[in-house]
C-alpha cells in the first residue's frame, strides 16, 4: 500500500529562484516501481496565501524514487527571468504567435505546500 502526504517546497528568500527540490524521506515502502504523483496544495504558508498556490506559474513533479526510502519533488518556475534573446526574428513577433515575450518573466520567492501520493 502506498502514502499519502504533504510537504514544502522552498524557492528562498525573495527575489527567489526559478527551480527549487525537497526529498521526501521515511517512505520505507516505496519500490523502485512506484508511481509518485505531486501537486500544488493549495494552503497558506508564511509567504503564500491558498489564492496564491492556485494562479502561480509554477510546474510539480516527482521523481528519483530511491526504494525504502523515498523521493524528490521538483518545482520549475515556467515564467522564469531570462535573458533577452538574441534572434533574427522581427521585435515583438515570435512565430505569429503574438509579442516575443523572452526576458520578461517573474522569480518564484519563497515556501509552497506540495501535497504528494505514492503506490
Amino acid at each position: 500500500m502506498g502514502a499519502q502526504g504533504t510537504t514544502t517546497l522552498d524557492f528562498g528568500a525573495f527575489p527567489g529562484g526559478s527551480d527549487a527540490s525537497v526529498a521526501v524521506t521515511g517512505q520505507t515502502g516505496i519500490l523502485s516501481g512506484s508511481l509518485v504523483e505531486a501537486w500544488l496544495f493549495p494552503a497558506a504558508t508564511t509567504d503564500h496565501t491558498s489564492d496564491e498556490h492556485l494562479v502561480e506559474s509554477l510546474k510539480v513533479s516527482a521523481g528519483n524514487i530511491v526504494a525504502g526510502t523515498g523521493f524528490t519533488v521538483y518545482g520549475v518556475n515556467t515564467s522564469q527571468l531570462t535573458e533577452q534573446s538574441q534572434s533574427v526574428i522581427p521585435p515583438g513577433i515570435y512565430f505569429g504567435l503574438g509579442p516575443n515575450t523572452s526576458g520578461r518573466g517573474t522569480r518564484i520567492y519563497g515556501k509552497w505546500n506540495i501535497g504528494w501520493v505514492w503506490n
